[in-house]
């Protein structure tokens, strides 16, 4: 009998303490904010002067000469790829190229000679003997550029492979392009 009179205090007394504890107020709710859809590749307040080919939004400065993404690092372009970016400044801007010649093109197309334009002005051009990755930087002329409009930017080369199966030419890799802020000149 004393067993069952220690069982009945016990759950007496756990209910007297569970009904005070409930007995606190709670913090006030809230309903949860409006959830709304992210603008697919959005990039507030950013003006893209390099093109990376891994990026969500590169298909947007693309103007001719690029194959679709294969979601890597890096695209095929065909004999003239061109992309636009959009300027602030013209100050001390300089053209940058990351890009690779492919091994598998080049056993057909042999040394070939790049051409670089900024807006259909020709900045340089450069020979390449051997397949491989390559990185092309040069300074471009303030008066070829205008700030608040696009730039359009492009790569020539002088051969590219063509696909027996299809004939589609490749003529080289393209990882990015672009044109970067040269800060050494401030």
């Amino acid at each position: 009998m004393a067993d069952i009179l220690n069982v009945r205090r016990a759950l007496l007394t756990g209910f007297a303490l569970a009904c005070l504890s409930g007995c606190q107020k709670l913090p006030e709710t809230y309903a949860p904010p409006e959830q709304r859809e992210p603008f697919e590749n959005f990039r507030p307040y950013r003006i893209t002067r390099v093109v990376d080919m891994a990026d969500g939004d590169a298909d947007s400065h693309i103007v001719s000469g690029i194959l679709p993404a294969g979601g890597g690092q890096w695209r095929w372009a065909s004999q003239r790829p061109t992309v636009k970016v959009a300027l602030r400044k013209v100050e001390n801007l300089e053209f940058t190229m990351d890009f690779s010649v492919a091994d598998a093109t080049f056993k057909s197309t042999g040394p070939v000679t790049f051409r670089f334009f900024v807006n259909d002005h020709e900045l340089g051009s450069a020979n390449y003997t051997m397949p491989g990755v390559y990185h092309f930087e040069k300074p471009v002329p303030e008066n070829w550029l205008e700030a608040g409009k696009d730039a359009t930017l492009a790569a020539e080369v002088d051969k590219v492979w063509v696909a027996p199966e299809d004939g589609a030419k490749l003529g080289f890799i393209l990882t990015r392009i672009g044109l970067r802020q040269d800060n050494s000149k401030k």
